[in-house]
């Protein structure tokens, strides 16, 4: 299938979301449920198992249960003794489900997946400090995210993998409901997926056929966005360590609750840092795991929360990453129309095609009304991350190898542009307002040259008020960087942005 489509006067534009790709209109896919997410790079949004646990919904709370169920099995079977390869690859071992075009992939929609390490860190969690899990008594459910809370080598990306693995079945059947439905016969294909059910019989997951949405070789998932997130789940590690106080005064044993203070307070005194409270923190958890149900519980009872934030997430991440986004398509696409030459590689070296794809942005947002693609409700988005992810799905067509989070040894850069390894040039986002903005423009690009072999690199600065921009003028004269044209600044302030219709 053609990554494009035709807009109402007939000029092509490249086609970025599941609405783009697949020719249906975008409330038919919102009155189904579903996020329509985007097909040129993962976004940060992931199911979050409690919102199955404390459904209205039947199907939902089955799903949870499922889940529950198979970690129960793991348990058993680890109890019983160590796993063979054969087991562990069957039971422990899978990838990472990225036709949901959902996640933490900086660039495309490929990820590690659930490997041999994350295998023994779950295994060894079940052993010991989660050996009663499924057997809760002071809380109405058991929890997978529990097994996340005390950092022993299962992280959000993996809890993330593991459910949306475990509820793939679902995610299946509820995605071909809809192509059946609502896609043209020729954008579906039907296809073998493995791993879908677990058969408690054989011991054994099983493969099963669907009707699904097709691109570039591979089916695409869609989710419901009642069930997704972002950043973290209801149940994380960093809200447990925020609320430590409180979860300390509702323990109900009073011995266990003097043995976790006096736990605690032996590691500590006035001189100890944020980060070894943390440590100390969790180190008292770990010796007192009862702890991990008193915080679930409370989390239990504060269910309608999860709701509601994970609903102002959602719709967040739609308005920052598909409204604001299409917004600046069009923008991109009106301007082209204006100045043809714009479109497509022209230049064949890649610095020069990286400098012109910059300015051409920072001709948008700052000319053509493309500062509000960094807005929100009126408020300024400042992560680089979404920087960069809003910048890889505005990517214009290229020939160019365009690699986002490239780490060749001394760290990450946001992306690399290269046609050949002696044809290359970094480029690298960065915030005015990041307080190590001095240090990183002194030796971060220094030492990213050096590691990619390569003597070209482009950074661009985001600024959003005259503040921000006198800090990043001031930095730029003391490291003798004025006027450098490998550093480009880009406007994305309110205040001095007549419409583009007025101007």
């Amino acid at each position: 299938m053609e990554a494009s489509l035709v807009d109402d006067s007939g000029d092509m534009l490249v086609a970025v979301y599941f609405s783009d790709v697949f020719k249906v209109d975008e409330k038919v896919i919102d009155d189904y449920g579903a996020f329509n997410v985007a097909l040129v790079n993962d976004l940060p949004l992931f199911v979050d198992p409690f919102l199955l646990f404390d459904s209205e919904g039947d199907k939902y709370k089955q799903l949870h249960d499922s889940i529950i169920d198979y970690l129960v099995f793991l348990k058993e079977r680890v109890l019983e003794g160590e796993l063979s390869d054969g087991d562990t690859n069957q039971w422990l071992l899978f990838k990472e489900v990225k036709q949901n075009w959902l996640g933490f992939s900086a660039v495309g929609n490929g990820g590690t997946g659930l490997g041999p390490s994350f295998a023994r860190s779950l295994a060894l969690s079940l052993r010991t400090v989660f050996r009663d899990f499924g057997s809760e008594s002071a809380t109405a459910s058991s929890h997978l995210e529990k097994l996340g809370l005390l950092s022993t080598g299962v992280g959000r990306d993996h809890l993330s993998d593991f459910t949306t693995n475990l509820v793939k079945g679902f995610l299946l059947e509820y995605t071909q409901t809809f192509a059946v439905k609502h896609l043209h016969a020729g954008s579906v294909r039907k296809f073998r997926v493995d791993k879908v059910r677990f058969d408690y019989e054989t011991r054994r997951w099983t493969s099963e056929y669907f009707q699904l949405p097709y691109f570039n070789g591979d089916y695409v998932l869609l989710t419901p966005k009642d069930i997704l997130t972002r950043e973290d789940a209801w149940i994380n590690q960093g809200d447990m360590l925020s609320q430590f106080t409180e979860i300390q005064v509702c323990i109900p044993d009073e011995g266990l609750r003097q043995r976790v203070s006096d736990h605690f307070v032996r590691q500590i005194d006035e001189r100890t840092k944020a980060n070894e409270r943390k440590e100390a923190m969790l180190r008292t958890i770990s010796a007192h795991p009862e702890v991990l149900d008193v915080y679930i519980r409370m989390k239990e009872v504060d269910a309608p929360g999860a709701h509601a934030k994970s609903d102002f997430r959602v719709k967040m991440t739609q308005a920052q990453f598909v409204e604001n986004v299409q917004q600046l398509a069009r923008q991109l696409q009106e301007l082209r129309k204006q100045e043809p030459t714009e479109a497509g590689d022209t230049s064949g070296d890649a610095l020069e095609e990286a400098r012109r794809r910059v300015v051409f942005l920072k001709k948008v947002i700052e000319d053509n009304d493309g500062y509000r693609l960094f807005y929100v409700d009126g408020t300024p988005v400042k992560r680089e991350s979404d920087l960069q992810t809003m910048f890889r799905l505005t990517w214009c067509a290229t020939a160019f190898d365009v690699n986002a989070e490239v780490n060749n040894g001394r760290g990450p850069v946001d992306y690399k542009i290269s046609d050949g390894k002696s044809n290359a040039a970094l480029v690298e986002f960065k915030l005015a307002s990041n307080t190590s903005l001095e240090k990183n423009l002194r030796n971060q690009v220094a030492v990213y040259q050096k590691a990619s072999n390569t003597k070209r690199a482009l950074k661009v600065i985001l600024h959003f008020s005259d503040s921000e921009l006198d800090k990043v003028n001031r930095i730029l004269k003391s490291l003798g960087l004025a006027g450098n044209p490998d550093v480009i600044l880009i406007d994305a302030s309110r205040a001095n942005k007549p419409s583009a219709s007025k101007a």
